[in-house]
């Protein structure tokens, strides 16, 4: 009955905010946001704006996010080559014997 009433909770949770709705949306960015979107504006060439709030810096993060390519999940194609490149990475040739070994057997 708990684990119910905790699921029911845990739907109706307020974690992720629109930044709209912050209290303290109106507040000056904070430093790991002013330092990201730093980053972020570089990458995508755009003019850095150090007047932002923090609800204001927090939705431009998201743009620019999606402008750059970063904090978003990475295409099915490219996890299947990286996972790819991880299996050539993890063989060895066993020098005594000429054998492939995989990390489990170190």
């Amino acid at each position: 009955m708990t684990d119910k009433r905790v699921q029911q909770m845990a739907d109706q949770s307020n974690t992720e905010k629109n930044p709209e709705d912050w209290t303290t949306g109106d507040e000056p960015m904070t430093g790991a946001q002013r330092s990201y979107l730093k980053t972020l504006s570089e990458e995508a060439k755009v003019q850095f704006d150090e007047n932002l709030t923090k609800a204001q810096a927090s939705l431009r993060i998201d743009e620019l996010q999606r402008t750059t390519g970063r904090g978003q999940p990475r295409r099915p194609q490219e996890d299947s080559r990286n996972e790819e490149e991880s299996v050539s990475m993890i063989s060895e040739v066993d020098s005594h014997g000429g054998e492939t070994r995989g990390v489990s057997d170190h």
